[in-house]
């Protein structure tokens, strides 16, 4: 798997910006390459401690993916207090969709692929853009 320098700083950043909530959004790109991220709003109720992406903004995606832009890789979110690995809420709330997983806390991101069997920590390059 690969991403650009450009979309991993945009994690980095907004996570940092969202701190002490946890931030969240979509990975965009082609196949295994993200190309870009898509913040969105955390609509959970308790955004310090869970997320939950703005299923509007989730939908468009995917509509915009059909119509021949970026396709929908994945998701990242942030741990503003914990490490980039899932959690046990993460776990829970995983639809095993084989979709992929930015993790985020501090500087450090981490990536996951949410398969049947749960969650597979992934390797990945950084490309510059």
């Amino acid at each position: 798997m690969s991403i650009n320098d450009e979309a991993l700083d945009a994690i980095v950043s907004r996570a940092a910006r969202a701190h002490p909530s946890e931030c969240c959004g979509l990975l965009l790109g082609e196949g295994s390459t993200i190309t870009h991220v898509q913040p969105t709003t955390n609509v959970h109720p308790d955004p310090s401690r869970h997320f939950e992406i703005d299923p509007h903004a989730l939908i468009a995606a995917h509509r915009a993916a059909r119509g021949g832009g970026p396709q929908v890789i994945g998701y990242y979110h942030s741990h503003p207090t914990g490490d980039p690995t899932p959690s046990a809420t993460d776990r829970a709330s995983a639809a095993h969709d084989g979709r992929v997983w930015a993790i985020v806390a501090g500087r450090e991101v981490r990536f996951f692929r949410d398969g049947e069997e749960g969650f597979v920590a992934l390797s990945y390059a950084v490309a510059p853009r």
